[in-house]
């Protein structure tokens, strides 16, 4: 007999699994550890609460993407994955939404791969991704020349993008699309919700609010953080996600997928 075809959920993770961007939440250990100055903190802070307020303009996002790609030319990748190593459960620990922890453990229970779709880039997302368990995570990817980054971007997980990376996935991993379901809280995630057969819209700006109630998807509400290691005790991590993830310096933000020059989807 032929196997049904496997299913899947995707989540976008800032604002959906967590409370805010997940790039910006790094920016004080960044500063301890000697990658960034006290003026870049305070940017980053301005940075954070436009993105919170604002959501996802892409003007601003696409500011907000040149500030953190030159910001980070030069710096040492060892050290930048070191650092978030070593502070991960800080900074996140208070971000994660209980709601959405709660949606990935039924989607496994269900037998379904949970994937992480995220502009964001792997140092900051695979890391998060094995400690829910995910299967693997979709990232940006920056470039890096002996051992450092260039400031210049190989491969952008941004709007249209991710849906192609979502696509080429199912065709590889025989996810059935139409059975699939896929979670956003941003208007640039679109064609990401699109891309599957049970969008829903988390916490979303107005502009993917109008679009859901015009589509009759589901909206979701999540209010609760919760401590994430307290959490962990009961979703079994999956060893293999960091052979899986796409590597890359976490970048936050948007910006046209066409003006982004990309070598490969992960």
């Amino acid at each position: 007999m032929p196997q049904a075809p496997r299913q899947a959920a995707f989540f976008d993770l800032d604002k959906t699994i967590i409370a805010k961007s997940s790039t910006l939440a790094f920016s004080k250990p960044f500063q301890a550890g000697g990658l960034i100055s006290r003026r870049a903190v305070l940017r980053s802070a301005y940075a954070q609460f436009v993105y919170l307020v604002g959501g996802a303009d892409h003007d601003q996002m696409e500011k907000l993407r040149q500030f953190m790609s030159q910001m980070c030319a030069g710096w040492d990748v060892a050290t930048v994955r070191d650092i978030v190593a070593e502070t991960l459960h800080n900074i996140v620990d208070p971000l994660v939404y209980d709601e959405a922890v709660g949606l990935i453990e039924e989607h496994q229970f269900a037998g379904r791969d949970v994937i992480i779709v995220s502009t964001s880039g792997a140092e900051v997302v695979a890391p998060i991704g094995e400690m829910l368990g995910a299967d693997r995570v979709i990232a940006t990817r920056m470039e890096i020349v002996d051992g450092k980054y260039t400031g210049d971007i190989d491969y952008y997980a941004y709007s249209e993008t991710k849906a192609e990376a979502i696509r080429e996935l199912a065709a590889t991993e025989g996810y059935d699309l139409e059975q699939c379901y896929a979670y956003s809280d941003s208007v640039t995630d679109v064609p990401m919700l699109e891309a599957v057969g049970h969008p829903h819209a988390v916490n979303p700006d107005k502009d993917l609010r109008r679009i859901a109630q015009k589509n009759e998807w589901p909206v979701l509400v999540f209010t609760r953080p919760v401590g994430l290691r307290r959490r962990m005790r009961l979703i079994p991590t999956r060893p293999t996600l960091a052979a899986l993830a796409v590597t890359g310096l976490a970048v936050a933000g948007g910006v046209i997928a066409t003006n982004i020059r990309r070598r490969g989807a992960s």
